[in-house]
């Protein structure tokens, strides 16, 4: 079946450009890993980070705001909307909403492109409207890890089930889609242990509830630890005890690293590296997250990614030279 393009070439080259500064502006580590990747895959990446950024901005109502949470709902049906009739309508592309319409063509081109199955953006929309108050879906807290893990299905690990056909892999797609989702997962758990701060801050709390509780600790605790700008052994107790979950979790996803296409290999082993490394960051700080945001040093960045990069490069003359 022939593939209508979205746009035209110069269309699309705009919209991937400024995808890439997206992608810049925000995603450090992100964008650090795709600069290992493959020139022609980089593309792709940018566009399904803009496209994730995008909607995640339309969620996120920062205080002050003149828009309210049900116009930002609204906002994402649209979003939705007119994503869903340029894939089914790629002439449509000239009726999108200005604000979104590089992103949205990048994205969709990409979908296309790689064959990206739609059912993982759906679920990342749905995902999406669990953050948004008003909506059926919406959560601001999470009773227990089972709770967690539906939302990060729809979140994490779905993006991580897109980010697959543009990786590319050496088994079928079906066997390296579980490690994939998994890697989703694990870089999402550190955002969520690394935020928490911030999120209480938005009257958010991803942690669950039921595990939190095993130490002593609720919602109360937390606030009152972060007004006073104190710790608690029992919240660091509770941390310790979600990033040993989580580094649980990056075990499961590392033999997936070796099931990607070699020239890919490089990048996502620095992403993996990187990620992780937020959470010894967090370790060293003995789990103030409440009132800081961990961060891992630009010395250390780069330490990573120049060894990656040297692989990437020799990686990318074998297979030239094949």
């Amino acid at each position: 079946m022939t593939v209508v393009p979205i746009a035209t070439d110069a269309e699309l080259l705009e919209a991937y450009d400024k995808c890439r500064q997206v992608a810049s502006g925000y995603g450090r580590t992100y964008y650090l890993a795709t600069k290992l990747l493959p020139p022609a895959k980089r593309p792709g990446f940018h566009a399904l980070y803009a496209f994730a950024r995008v909607v995640d901005d339309l969620v996120d109502v920062e205080a002050g705001s003149s828009r309210t949470w049900a116009e930002c709902a609204a906002e994402v049906d649209r979003v939705e909307l007119q994503l869903r009739e340029l894939l089914d309508h790629p002439s449509a592309h000239t009726a999108l909403d200005p604000a979104w319409r590089p992103n949205l063509i990048a994205f969709a081109d990409t979908m296309n492109h790689y064959d990206i199955p739609r059912e993982h953006v759906w679920a990342f929309l749905r995902a999406m409207r669990m953050d948004l108050p008003g909506t059926p879906e919406f959560r601001a807290k999470y009773d227990t890890m089972e709770q967690l893990r539906d939302y990060m299905a729809g979140s994490a690990a779905a993006i991580g089930q897109q980010l697959l056909p543009i990786l590319g892999s050496v088994v079928p797609r079906e066997v390296a889609a579980p490690r994939a989702a998994a890697l989703g997962e694990a870089f999402q758990l550190t955002n969520f242990i690394r935020d928490v701060g911030e999120d209480l801050v938005r009257d958010r709390l991803y942690l669950p509830a039921d595990e939190l509780a095993v130490f002593g600790v609720d919602y109360d605790l937390l606030k009152y630890c972060q007004a006073h700008e104190k710790t608690d052994r029992r919240v660091q107790n509770a941390l310790a005890h979600f990033a040993a979950i989580n580094r649980s979790i990056y075990r499961r996803a590392l033999p997936g690293l070796d099931m990607l296409d070699p020239q890919v290999r490089p990048s996502m082993r620095a992403a993996y590296t990187l990620y992780s490394d937020i959470l010894e960051e967090i370790e060293k700080a003995e789990y103030r997250v409440l009132d800081r945001r961990a961060v891992v040093p630009k010395r250390r960045r780069f330490a990573v990614a120049g060894p990656e990069l040297l692989r990437a490069l020799a990686v990318r003359r074998s297979a030239r030279a094949n």
